[in-house]
């Protein structure tokens, strides 16, 4: 294991010579995979509508090829999940990666080709254990076992020769035999869709084997590590996996489980790596262990553009390249792919932190939404679920903001929602079980975080005294027309300091 250990990281670091080209050449890398993608789309139904063959330019996209967003796509990704193909993409389809509900839909299902598998998701996996083991030259990662916690993937009910699931199943069912040898625990088992079974065969299944590195969103992988020290009786991670060194996480913010990884992990030699990969590719890497800016990956058959957010909502807005982007301006990410994304807007604001290389740090979504736990519930989900909740309870509201409750040894993960009526439900617990149940049936994965009150409870709501919001706006300076109250945050900055300054006893 020692020479294999050695031999694949040296093997890894070999990529970073390729890595380091698109450092230095970037504008020359993209241009390059902006006529390979537009050679690709000539081929396909999307492309003769929109004349790509007459296409030579950048700036001739960008006139013809109008920014998209899912609902705009939904069309052909419909067409394709019942069988067609050569609508979006040259080569076949059979993949869709489901992901959170629009205002329309209680699930996205975005297209993975299998370039988008290979040349995207899979090489922004090795360049992360490039990266990882260049700025680590003593690594022993490969020594032992990687446990990646995935999610489940089924056939599609209008074709039996397409599939849909979460990314991460869609990647693990496609990786090459022989790493099943260097992962845990087996693919059956990863690949299960009932949580609160799976987590516990995991659990049983990995205590025994040399894990030296963890992959997943952190609210899951929590819940799992807590699991296995409850199963082995010990106090810290480090008593089960001696050689654990690396923990690579991503999907939502690290920051408010930073302390209770501390717990689990109780060494200063304990590496956190942080990705940003989402259904509709792979998009950075944090290359420095001191900064927590990534790097933006250029060569992974995706095209960028970046809207700047104030022209999020104009009839006409303009996207800028790599050329021109400003330091700390925030920006829509609209992206070309190699899976037929032409120009979508995926719903991500980033701001660049450098120009060399280009690095940068993701702020938040182009909507009000929370997404601590990765349910993503935005605000059309919000107002359905109180419209319904309200109409069934008798009751109608006012104003309203949300925020997460984060999970800790106190307290269990849920969602608090503040709640000024106008009138007030006769049964408060009623008018939770209604909202709990209409969100559910909105989002997708709301309702997966929610599965048996394994990692999300039942949302608290608290009535709070009417005059409320307008005295904190009052005292905030905030009153007036275009001040409006925050809806939904993914921290708990509005909750709290409403609870503080209003002086509401939470007891």
């Amino acid at each position: 294991m020692v020479f294999y250990n050695t031999f694949l990281s040296w093997l890894m670091r070999k990529r970073m010579h390729q890595i380091e080209l698109f450092v230095k050449y970037p504008h020359d890398v993209q241009h390059e995979w902006f006529k390979k993608l537009l050679h690709a789309g000539k081929q396909t139904e999307w492309g003769r509508k929109y004349g790509y063959k007459d296409i030579r330019h950048i700036e001739d996209y960008k006139a013809r090829v109008p920014i998209n967003h899912y609902e705009d796509l939904k069309p052909y990704i419909d067409r394709l999940m019942k069988g067609e193909q050569r609508l979006l993409w040259h080569t076949d389809v059979k993949w869709m990666a489901k992901s959170s509900g629009t205002t329309s839909d209680k699930s996205k299902f975005i297209p993975v080709s299998q370039e988008a598998i290979e040349d995207c998701h899979f090489k922004g996996g090795k360049d992360l254990l490039s990266i990882y083991c260049t700025n680590n030259s003593q690594t022993k990662i490969f020594e032992g076992k990687a446990l990646a916690l995935g999610g489940s993937h089924q056939i599609s009910e209008y074709n039996n020769e397409s599939y849909y699931g979460d990314l991460s199943a869609i990647l693990i069912q496609n990786l090459p035999f022989w790493i099943e040898f260097q992962r845990t625990p087996s693919r059956s088992i990863t690949l299960m869709d009932k949580w609160e079974e799976k987590i516990d065969k995991m659990a049983h299944a990995i205590i025994k084997d040399d894990v030296t590195n963890i992959s997943g969103v952190p609210s899951w992988t929590l819940l799992l590590l807590k699991k296995v020290l409850e199963l082995t009786g010990k106090k810290h991670i480090f008593e089960v996996w001696p050689h654990l060194e690396l923990f690579v996480h991503g999907g939502v913010s690290f920051t408010p489980y930073i302390e209770e990884f501390k717990k689990l992990f109780p060494s200063p030699d304990m590496k956190y790596l942080e990705t940003y990969n989402a259904s509709e590719g792979f998009f950075g890497i944090q290359d420095q262990q001191d900064s927590k800016e990534l790097l933006l990956m250029l060569d992974y058959g995706i095209f960028y553009e970046f809207l700047p957010t104030d022209q999020l909502h104009e009839d006409h807005p303009k996207t800028c390249g790599l050329d021109s982007v400003e330091l700390d301006k925030n920006y829509a990410l609209v992206i070309t792919t190699n899976a037929g994304l032409w120009r979508y807007v995926i719903g991500d604001t980033i701001t660049f932190t450098s120009k060399n290389p280009f690095r940068i740090r993701i702020t938040g979504r182009t909507k009000s939404f929370i997404n601590a736990f990765g349910e993503e519930l935005i605000i059309d989900n919000a107002e359905e679920a109180l419209k319904n909740a309200c109409q069934k309870a008798d009751a109608t509201i006012k104003e309203y903001t949300a925020a997460p409750v984060f999970l800790d040894d106190r307290k269990a993960a849920c969602h608090e929602w503040l709640i000024e009526f106008i009138t007030p439900p006769e049964n408060i617990d009623y008018f939770t079980e209604v909202l709990d149940n209409a969100l559910k049936s909105i989002n997708s994965d709301y309702e997966a975080k929610r599965y048996h009150d394994m990692l999300l409870k039942k949302p608290l709501i608290r009535p709070l005294p009417k005059g409320t919001f307008y005295e904190w706006m009052k005292m905030k300076n905030k009153l007036g027309g275009q001040n409006k109250v925050p809806r939904l945050a993914n921290d708990r900055r509005y909750v709290d300091d409403i609870l503080k300054k209003m002086n509401i006893h939470t007891d």
